[in-house]
């Protein structure tokens, strides 16, 4: 995420006089911007997910009903980052929206992994499934 954050603020720390000449630059950085999400969204995926991270975290998977929505919410965002990158994609044959769809699908693809963990979150949260008893 720390590439992500230079590619976001190089063009404003390399000037505006530099934008000026090559328009493009912007674009450019915000397509690398979001390839660079997406693989670090996709990396998150790694983490523990029989604990959560903070109490507000932990507040939400414990909760069926948030729960739900929040992986609803996840999915519903990962096929609209999709839709919207292969419609970019297909329908346009070179320039920086062909460019700005493959980071845009990169992302979606990367959100992917995300969503895994967070159902593994929520099944291992989840207060009205676990409730503290193992039966062998």
């Amino acid at each position: 995420m720390l590439i992500v954050t230079y590619f976001v603020l190089s063009p404003y720390i390399n000037g505006i006089k530099q934008l000026k000449k090559n328009p493009d630059l912007l674009f450019k950085k915000l397509n690398l911007t979001l390839i660079f999400m997406g693989l670090g969204i996709s990396f998150s995926s790694l983490q523990d997910t029989s604990k959560a991270q903070n109490k507000f975290s932990k507040k939400n998977w414990e909760n069926p009903k948030k729960g739900k929505i929040m992986i609803a919410f996840m999915s519903f965002m990962i096929l609209c980052s999709l839709i919207f990158g292969l419609i970019g994609y297909f329908s346009t044959e070179v320039g920086v929206l062909k460019e700005l769809s493959i980071g845009i699908i990169v992302l979606g693809l990367g959100m992917f992994g995300l969503l895994k963990a967070s159902i593994e979150m929520f099944e291992n949260h989840r207060k009205d499934k676990n409730t503290g008893y193992n039966t062998v």
